[in-house]
């Protein structure tokens, strides 16, 4: 797996992913349309011109999964048990069409689990930035995490 196990996971790591995204008009519109979300702001060109942004906003939900997603294959993938919560998420820039998104993610505690020997708990702070490395989200993300087998 090239997920981290609990062990492999130092609090105050930084990690930069390298896998990057240039986010579409696809990409915002199939994503509202799939979640049913009919806001103007993102699919409406027309209305979103009269807004103060002047063209649509990416779906925020949609930056919050990009920006997780780009962190799974570095450090979550296949190695995850549950992911548990989402806290602190805040969407401090707008991510609008033909942003490129960069991701880090910081490890802010490790604790092994009080009832199940073989996994822990992960807190990590994951932070999206555009390609003016202007911080377009952040969250701090709770994972329970598979043990290295004994």
């Amino acid at each position: 797996m090239s997920g981290l196990y609990l062990e492999e996971f130092v609090v105050g790591k930084v990690i930069q992913h390298p896998l990057r995204k240039t986010v579409t008009e696809s990409d915002n519109m199939l994503f509202s349309v799939m979640t049913l979300n009919p806001q103007p702001l993102h699919i409406d060109f027309d209305f979103a011109a009269k807004t103060e942004w002047g063209k649509p906003l990416v779906n925020s939900l949609f930056t919050l999964g990009l920006m997780i997603g780009i962190s799974v294959n570095d450090i979550t993938v296949g190695t995850t048990i549950a992911n548990l919560g989402m806290r602190e998420t805040v969407f401090p820039n707008p991510v609008f069409h033909g942003d490129t998104i960069r991701v880090e993610t910081e490890i802010l505690s490790v604790r092994d689990s009080r009832s199940k020997p073989d996994r822990g708990i992960v807190e990590l702070e994951h932070r999206a930035f555009n390609q003016d490395d202007v911080l377009v989200a952040r969250c701090v993300r709770q994972a329970m995490m598979k043990k290295k087998a004994a």
